[in-house]
């Protein structure tokens, strides 16, 4: 079983970096990707843990913006961890994400809902990546929201009056630090629509200019008809089909391993990074 996208506490997921490589074993993974929020901080505690036959591909979920503004997430995945560049694109996309919740946090005072930026960092663990998830769960502890899910479907939805975007790379800016990192990059749950917009099918030739390796095709926020819409564009650009959890532990409903890469697409995709980069015990 090969599972390509999941996430620790080091940003926002509920298990620590050990927790889930444990998790990963028990459940008979072969291939786990640890992709938290524009952070690689989980690496070394994902490296120290890992035992058996399950073998670690590491990376990171970095936060983009296109030109008008649309979210959009792009995983990075068997880079060199040491690319000073990487590592400063990933730091500038984190500092961004303050001032972004103090806004987000400010709206939803001025339309009288009881929150604060000091619940928000009350609900996120020590050294998380700050991110709407941990605004989730400070809404859900003080009642406003029973739950994260509801939150991203409703109050945090791209197009929700509170959303505030952030400073980040563009798609293509991300994608090309990665490649130059040595990594290889897939665009993350691209037509994923009840987050709010999505990109276009036009937009993935732009991206394949830029140097896109794959699409998360199988994921439990794009319905049957975008997956089979999204099999198709891979199929034609020749980019590599992933299928991953988005496992995020008790944050969220994704189940680890509830959808999966297959092993030629695996194969296929590790081949494209300039070195073996597969963590093994």
């Amino acid at each position: 079983m090969i599972d390509l996208h999941t996430h620790t506490n080091k940003s926002d997921g509920t298990d620590s970096p050990r927790e889930l490589v444990n998790k990963a074993i028990v459940q008979g993974l072969t291939v786990l990707g640890i992709t938290d929020h524009d952070t690689t901080s989980s690496w070394q505690e994902a490296t120290d843990s890992l035992r058996g036959n399950l073998t670690l591909a590491l990376g990171s979920e970095i936060s983009c913006l296109t030109e008008d503004g649309m979210s959009v997430h792009m995983l990075g995945l068997l880079f060199d961890g040491e690319h000073k560049q990487m590592q400063v694109m990933l730091e500038e996309t984190r500092d961004g994400r303050l001032p972004r919740m103090r806004k987000m946090v400010e709206k939803m005072q001025a339309a009288g809902i009881d929150i604060s930026m000091a619940d928000v960092e009350a609900a996120r663990p020590d050294g998380a990546t700050l991110g709407r998830p941990h605004l989730a769960d400070a809404l859900v502890n003080k009642g406003v929201i029973t739950s994260r899910e509801e939150a991203f479907q409703g109050m945090l939805n791209n197009d929700s009056e509170f959303y505030v975007s952030h400073a980040a790379p563009t798609p293509a800016q991300a994608i090309a630090m990665i490649r130059s990192a040595g990594g290889v990059a897939v665009i993350a749950h691209p037509f994923a629509s009840h987050r709010g917009q999505i990109l276009k099918a036009s937009d993935f030739q732009d991206l394949v200019r830029a140097g896109l390796n794959g699409i998360e095709v199988d994921h439990r926020d794009q319905n049957p008809e975008e997956r089979a819409m999204l099999r198709s564009i891979a199929t034609e650009l020749d980019l590599v089909i992933t299928g991953s959890s988005d496992y995020h532990g008790s944050g969220k409903v994704n189940l680890l391993a509830e959808f999966q890469t297959s092993p030629g697409q695996w194969e296929k995709l590790e081949s494209l990074a300039d070195k073996r980069r597969v963590v093994r015990a």
